[in-house]
């Protein structure tokens, strides 16, 4: 296949997916549900339509290849390994379309927490061109992971000290954990906080492009926070989020431990980037320069900053942008395509 012709075949699986699919793919999504609860058919779907829209429109696809020098070979030249995560749905769908627009073939280690949806979508473009079946492979269960030139691994930091071992000797990009950061001036309209609970709360924070940290000035007030994020309380009647809620908050009260609770979220001061589900951690700054200097320490843990102050260094998204990731944000910053392509 030519570069233009994967192009316009996922420029068709686009269209498919802003259609509304069909009856496959909602077997598929309900199916994910049922082998994993936090892959509610809501969550699976805002991703699907994310992905049509930012990463299979036509001019977009094309703007974006147009800055790389993609082999013209009409056949896969190198076979890259891809082991994926499943914190939340198709979450390595961008690193599989950049294997494929470059021209290489992937060979998948799908997550057993995703394991439904790629395959479906890689089989609805092979029956549209069968030339897109020699671009994808799916290793089976317990299958060794052999024949490949490069490797994108994501996974844990524990996972990743794995990783650096068993592919240190190929070319690779191995990912490890990391965050979304917010950067609070006290200023914020009520709107401005409502939308910064589409960063914490999308796919009930388990991505890592969520909001999971919050720097605020000293004396910040979080009534206004807290109640504007109350917007988001039916997150509380999904089960496995309250049951995190519920451990969580047992665990501070039994500690002892200071926190601040809204009914659906908790706040606990902490200078962790990570925090459990169904919380966020906070911690106070005192001028914007001392902020720099304080993510500047943590920049190999954080993925976005979400907020309305220069943050030097980072670029800053508006409230509610962080789960609407463009071609050109790649995780980690690392540029996939440039490490495919040069």
């Amino acid at each position: 296949m030519t570069l233009q012709q994967r192009i316009d075949l996922l420029a068709e699986l686009g269209h498919f997916l802003r259609s509304g699919g069909d009856e496959e793919l909602d077997q598929a999504i309900e199916q994910s549900y049922l082998e994993n609860k936090w892959f509610t058919e809501e969550n699976t779907r805002k991703a699907l339509t994310a992905i049509a829209n930012e990463f299979l429109d036509k001019e977009k696809l094309e703007a974006w290849a147009s800055q790389y020098p993609i082999s013209t070979s009409d056949f896969p030249e190198k076979t890259v390994a891809l082991i994926m995560a499943g914190n939340i749905p198709l979450v390595g769908f961008h690193d599989w379309l950049c294997v494929f627009v470059a021209g290489h073939r992937a060979k998948v280690k799908l997550s057993d927490k995703d394991k439904r949806l790629l395959p479906l979508l890689i089989k609805k473009m092979g029956e549209w061109s069968h030339e897109s079946w020699a671009y994808t492979e799916f290793l089976g269960e317990g299958e060794r992971l052999t024949g490949f030139d490069m490797v994108i691994a994501t996974g844990s930091n524990n996972t990743a000290r794995y990783f650096e071992q068993y592919f240190g000797k190929y070319p690779h990009i191995i990912r490890r954990n990391r965050n979304a950061v917010a950067v609070l001036s006290g200023m914020e309209t009520p709107e401005e906080l409502q939308a910064l609970g589409q960063d914490i709360f999308s796919y009930f924070g388990l991505g890592c492009r969520n909001v999971s940290k919050i720097y605020v000035p000293h004396g910040y007030h979080f009534d206004t926070l807290l109640e504007a994020l109350h917007e988001y309380r039916e997150m509380i009647n999904h089960d496995k989020y309250k049951n995190n809620f519920d451990y969580n908050f047992t665990l501070y009260i039994m500690n002892g431990i200071p926190h601040k609770n809204n009914g659906c979220l908790l706040l606990k001061e902490d200078t962790s980037l990570q925090a459990r589900i169904a919380s966020v951690h906070y911690e106070y700054y005192d001028e914007l320069q001392d902020l720099d200097a304080l993510l500047a320490e943590k920049r190999d843990e954080i993925q976005c900053v979400v907020g309305k102050i220069k943050v030097n260094g980072f670029t800053v998204l508006p409230f509610g942008e962080s789960q609407k990731p463009t071609l050109n944000d790649y995780p980690d910053g690392v540029d996939v395509m440039k490490f495919l392509t040069y």
